[in-house]
């Protein structure tokens, strides 16, 4: 990936798609690269489509909001339909794979893993959706490194959850290989 990688997480509110851009945030933070993140509130906070975004670079970010997005990530259907044509035609889409993607989407690349699944199924929890759909964007982007990610997850998930949150992300990085 280039020296700037602005990513796009999407999904319904509730499915921790804010802490997830605090934790690649952080992550990047802790490789002393510099990041941006922001999110939406308001009515999608409330189950519609909601969305965090990061901006990851290796150089000064001069805008602070993601324009054009080298990666999406899209959780539900109502967040694909808003928010993945507006990745980069060079850029990647990666999507739970329930989702039906339109024929006219230009990407480099899209990987389609069951995220939501391998939380409920795998894990147990479909609360740590989230935390597997790190693991993928890390394993297909790598745009920060396992260590920092995972150190990342550990310092922002809820003390006692730490072997789950592990479990998620490892169970991230095997739906790429």
């Amino acid at each position: 990936m280039s020296s700037q990688v602005e990513l796009r997480l999407s999904g319904s509110g509730g499915q921790g798609l804010l802490l997830a851009g605090i934790i690649l945030s952080e992550a990047a933070i802790g490789e002393e690269k510099n990041a941006i993140q922001t999110q939406s509130y308001g009515p999608e906070a409330r189950g519609g489509a909601s969305k965090a975004e990061v901006i990851i670079s290796d150089e000064d970010i001069d805008f602070p909001k993601v324009t054009a997005p080298n990666v999406v990530l899209a959780l539900t259907q109502v967040a694909a339909d808003k928010y993945v044509e507006s990745v980069r035609e060079d850029g990647i889409v990666i999507i739970d794979s329930k989702i039906v993607l339109p024929e006219t989407l230009k990407a480099r690349q899209i990987i389609s893993v069951p995220i939501i699944e391998t939380a409920t199924e795998k894990i147990g929890k479909s609360i740590v959706a989230n935390i597997v759909a790190i693991g993928v964007i890390q394993a297909v982007t790598q745009i920060v490194s396992k260590e920092a990610i995972e150190a990342a997850v550990l310092k922002r998930v809820p003390k006692g959850t730490e072997d789950l949150n592990r479990m998620a992300l490892e169970a991230g990085y095997e739906l790429v290989k």
